[in-house]
């Protein structure tokens, strides 16, 4: 995919994101078939990563009563058929998660990603940022690396692995596409996930590097099934396997999907 130099977040909100900033090309990751059954054709994903906030219960009275009304206003002019919402409770270690909530956006194709971030829709609730995303942010154009599907309508759990630039990106895709992926598609029924979703991020919203690599999500039914399948050994598999590919770091963090 080639960068999006006019793809801009408000200066305000890309100032926030570029000095705050915490922490979907190469071949997929094996896909696990029952997963990918009844999937439809990757397509590309706005992301935006919200650090904590300075006042959580301001922030969610703002984002729930203003901003989500906003942006599902102008959904139809924007374009994207889909978003999924997700609120991070901690790192896979228990300890404090690096980001506070992500938004993902999904698109059928860059041209129409292209043209709903040209919208003055889109402009609306890009301008609105400032108005509550007090602890910066993280925006960014990513492309779905295997087939994915929607979830059940019904919140769930999500473990989301986000990648920082490895040192050898050739190195780590190999890694991942013929080891990584086929261990975690080989641990599902140990694990328990009910789908897996492996982006690359492609650009930051204003066409610069991006500011993370990688994305790995595992959907669960609950925040119970999560836990139990982060406690199994086909898990600790996955998560030992790490440290032989993820040269650059990551955050690994435990979430709820939220509407």
């Amino acid at each position: 995919m080639r960068r999006i130099s006019w793809l801009m977040i408000p200066a305000v909100a890309l100032t926030s994101a570029c000095s705050k900033g915490g922490d979907k090309a190469a071949d997929m990751p094996a896909a696990d078939s029952a997963t990918t059954a009844a999937a439809s054709a990757p397509g590309t994903i706005v992301t935006v990563l919200y650090n904590a906030p300075k006042n959580a219960a301001r922030f969610e009275k703002y984002y729930k009563e203003t901003h989500l009304p906003l942006l599902f206003a102008n959904q139809d002019e924007i374009g994207f058929p889909r978003a999924e919402f997700t609120r991070f409770s901690s790192s896979v270690d228990g300890k404090k998660p690096a980001f506070y909530r992500q938004v993902e956006l999904y698109f059928d194709s860059l041209d129409d990603l292209q043209k709903g971030v040209a919208t003055p829709g889109f402009k609306k609730v890009a301008d609105d940022l400032k108005n509550f995303a007090d602890g910066g942010l993280i925006g960014m154009v990513a492309t779905t690396t295997n087939e994915h599907e929607a979830g059940s309508g019904h919140p769930g759990a999500i473990v989301t692995v986000i990648y920082k630039a490895p040192t050898d990106t050739a190195a780590f895709e190999k890694y991942y596409a013929e080891t990584h992926g086929p261990l975690v598609a080989a641990g599902k029924p140990d694990i328990g996930y009910t789908r897996v979703e492996y982006t690359r991020f492609n650009s930051n919203l204003d066409g610069s590097k991006p500011a993370r690599y990688r994305q790995a999500e595992l959907y669960f039914s609950s925040m119970e099934a999560a836990k139990k399948g982060m406690a199994t050994p086909a898990f600790k598999k996955v998560a030992d396997g790490l440290a032989k590919f993820a040269s650059g770091g990551l955050d690994a963090l435990v979430g709820v999907e939220t509407k």
